[in-house]
């Protein structure tokens, strides 16, 4: 029997079929927010259950929380909750979108346009959900249609596309890697791939647990513990529920702890512990829970020089290092970005329910060419926009011009050092539009130390 104690309604109590224990919903709309009994049903038989009242809310959640189910409550089918799931169904955030509105033949039509898996009646109640989710598994999609794709049977859902050396020595690696419990730190620029990586790593795996990513940079700080490792009722005012952390809900499977060394360096401790230990104490618990977790982290390059200035502590880096994957720049595999093209504009276009769009040898040299910054993210963002357009933009396929060496990098004779670093500073900040976590990364120096140098104040003005 489960250990809270049933209720009226409750699915253990009236028999109906109960959804995987490792599942996690968010609900959204302001009558299922109100619902006190469907919170309680939702949070005693699954691992992680929000219930919000607007898409805002809802918005802040999903960056900070792998959600199974996202479930909408919709009023009308010109509501504005129809955009906002079919952004989230094109973006694949989600293994699965339900939405909830009136029995109106309308609304259905509506909704299952935007991507929604099934329409439920409102008010929406515990019952309903759990008969939908029942034969669910956590990180499983939940129609063929949301993994609808052109790509063969049989072809697995995550692909590592290219054939340069540098991507046959990455795919050699995960296939190696994949199927032992072995922690991995993957390091690379930004839209290099880094979470592609990380779910090959889990498909191949072979383990049956969810694969849960979480961006340890976009989550606040004072959040970060209680989002990891979950907190016990009554831990904290406002702490009115016992919750799980992603540790709990990425049970059995992988969780993803992506940008790792933005996290404090008091929650590495606890880091630690738990790889070490295999064991968590949520805030305000007086137990610890044993946890069966496989742990992926990715970091920028340079997390090796931040351990060297006190930046990350070093036993947990070397802890993460188990198994090092380095990704490479997009400009250091050129060759493979023909075959990254056709790939995206194949995939996009069934995205898109569009016709693909055919690139001349001309257009693709043209892409080749390119310095990429933002990597196969940025590659991937001009394929999205051809497609759309049903031709490539102008300034697309033409390469930029390159300055020559003797214009790159090079300072007057007479500047001090100091004059060379502020100028570099000032170069490198400038390349990520302001950003001033992104460029003391890059700069391989603390956050504060880049405040210094700019002479403001930490936290003045920041982009990031």
């Amino acid at each position: 029997m489960s250990r809270f104690d049933l209720e009226a309604g409750d699915p253990v109590a009236t028999g109906v079929a109960v959804a995987p224990a490792g599942l996690s919903v968010l609900v959204v709309g302001p009558v299922a927010s109100g619902n006190e009994a469907l919170r309680r049903s939702l949070r005693h038989s699954l691992a992680l259950a929000e219930l919000v009242e607007r898409v805002a809310d809802a918005e802040r959640l999903l960056p900070r929380c792998h959600f199974d189910c996202v479930v909408v409550e919709v009023g009308s089918a010109t509501d504005p909750a129809l955009a906002w799931i079919e952004a989230l169904h094109r973006s694949g955030s989600t293994a699965c979108i339900c939405a909830c509105g009136p029995d109106d033949p309308s609304v259905t039509s509506a909704s299952r346009r935007a991507g929604a898996a099934t329409v439920l009646p409102m008010p929406l109640d515990a019952r309903s959900l759990q008969r939908f989710l029942a034969n669910r598994r956590p990180g499983a999609p939940a129609t063929a249609a949301q993994t609808r794709t052109s790509r063969p049977p049989g072809e697995p859902r995550t692909q590592l596309v290219g054939d340069s050396e540098s991507i046959r020595r990455v795919r050699t690696m995960v296939d190696r890697v994949a199927p032992t419990p072995a922690t991995v730190l993957i390091e690379g620029h930004t839209g290099t791939g880094k979470e592609l990586i990380a779910r090959l790593l889990h498909e191949r795996s072979g383990r049956r647990g969810p694969f849960v990513p979480v961006n340890c940079g976009a989550i606040p700080p004072d959040l970060m513990e209680t989002e990891l490792f979950g907190h016990a009722k009554g831990a904290f005012t406002g702490a009115h529920q016992t919750r799980e952390g992603l540790f709990v809900s990425a049970r059995g499977g992988t969780l993803f702890l992506d940008e790792v060394s933005e996290m404090r360096s008091d929650l590495q401790v606890k880091l630690l512990r738990a790889l070490e230990e295999g064991m968590i104490r949520p805030v305000g618990a007086d137990r610890e829970l044993p946890i069966d977790v496989r742990i992926i982290a990715s970091s920028q390059p340079g997390l090796r020089e931040r351990v060297v200035q006190g930046g990350f502590r070093e036993d947990l880096y070397f802890r993460l290092n188990v198994v090092h994957i380095l990704l490479p720049c997009l400009r250091e595999r050129r060759d493979d970005i023909p075959a990254l093209v056709a790939h995206f504009m194949l995939r996009v276009a069934d995205e898109f329910g569009m016709a693909p769009v055919t690139l001349d040898d001309a257009q693709v040299a043209g892409l080749c060419a390119r310095d990429w910054p933002g990597n196969v993210r940025e590659l991937r963002n001009v394929v999205e926009r051809t497609v759309l357009m049903g031709s490539p933009p102008e300034d697309e396929s033409v390469a930029p011009p390159v300055a020559a060496d003797d214009e790159v990098g090079c300072y007057p004779v007479e500047w001090t050092l100091e004059q060379v670093k502020q100028a570099h500073i000032e170069r490198v900040l400038a390349h990520h539009d302001g950003n001033r976590s992104a460029t003391a990364r890059q700069l391989g120096v603390s956050r504060k130390t880049l405040e210094r140098r700019l002479g403001r104040l930490a936290g003045d003005g920041d982009e990031s």
